[in-house]
């Protein structure tokens, strides 16, 4: 945090009164942004923190936790407010004390997730861009699917994968899988369900027995790329999978367009950190292509 004075009168001008003599304190926030743990009149406030430029990646992500919330179907955090000042962006949220989850907590996320999904749009994407991490998530409204995740998601990484640096097999026989996403498809047209877009096992927690979720990518989508992150990195139990078939069983095809929407995320990986999710994403590739 570069000026704490100048950012506290920008909290305090938004309504925000911090405590007398108690000073932010650092706590774990994510990989892209500083997190802050400062103490208001009315309680905690959970405080990110990141330069100017980061201004738009937080307004997004505050739009983006309001449009979960009136789906209301899980809990997300509140927004308190947000903002700049000085040489800071900031986003202020309330304060949840997040606990780890046990089955019971598992299951109510797979069946509010299921009820979260049901939340429809008439189009594909959303009224505005947002991040995937610090890439941008191009979310220009699209009645198509095929093509919106085709243009605006598939070809989009791979792109960047070959300005980072990594073409030759990937960017050839990634060319190849998009041109032939169709047959994935066969009988099966998902509608635009919200997603909260970057549900790995680090965002979402249990407060107080009940589920919530965090740090959203939002935008309108299959909601089977929600459930292809959860199964990418771990995090969700059995419990959960099963309360959210319960409650909204998946089309048959699923394992081969989780696979699709798993390659997204790597590729994303493949962007931001470099080469040790290379082979990862060459793989999920070739495993597509030979479906």
């Amino acid at each position: 945090m570069s000026d704490w004075p100048e950012l506290k009168n920008a909290l305090t001008a938004q309504g925000i009164e911090l405590a007398a003599g108690e000073p932010p304190r650092a706590v774990g926030g994510g990989d892209i942004s500083a997190a802050w743990k400062i103490k208001s009149r009315d309680g905690f406030v959970f405080l990110k923190t990141g330069p100017l430029e980061f201004a738009d990646i937080f307004s997004a992500e505050a739009d983006g936790l309001r449009e979960l919330a009136r789906a209301n179907a899980i809990r997300v955090p509140a927004v308190l407010a947000e903002g700049s000042s000085g040489r800071d962006a900031w986003l202020a949220l309330e304060w949840l004390d997040l606990q780890a989850p046990g089955p019971a907590v598992e299951r109510a996320l797979g069946e509010r997730l299921a009820l979260q999904h049901r939340r429809l749009s008439h189009t594909f994407g959303w009224y505005r861009d947002n991040t995937i991490g610090t890439t941008p998530q191009l979310n220009d409204p699209d009645t198509d699917w095929l093509r919106f995740f085709r243009e605006r998601r598939l070809l989009i990484q791979l792109q960047l994968a070959d300005s980072n640096g990594f073409g030759g097999d990937l960017l050839r026989d990634g060319a190849r899988l998009a041109k032939n996403l169709d047959r994935l498809f066969d009988g099966y047209r998902p509608g635009p369900s919200l997603l909260h877009g970057d549900l790995w096992g680090g965002n979402w927690a249990s407060v107080d027995g009940e589920p919530v979720i965090f740090d959203p990518a939002v935008y309108y989508g299959d909601r089977e790329s929600d459930l292809a992150m959860t199964r990418l990195f771990g995090g969700f139990g059995e419990a959960f999978y099963r309360a959210y078939q319960g409650a909204w069983p998946l089309a048959a095809g699923s394992d081969g367009r989780i696979l699709l929407y798993q390659l997204y995320h790597v590729l994303n990986h493949l962007n931001l950190f470099g080469q040790s999710y290379y082979g990862r994403a060459l793989d999920l590739i070739r495993r597509l292509n030979a479906l």
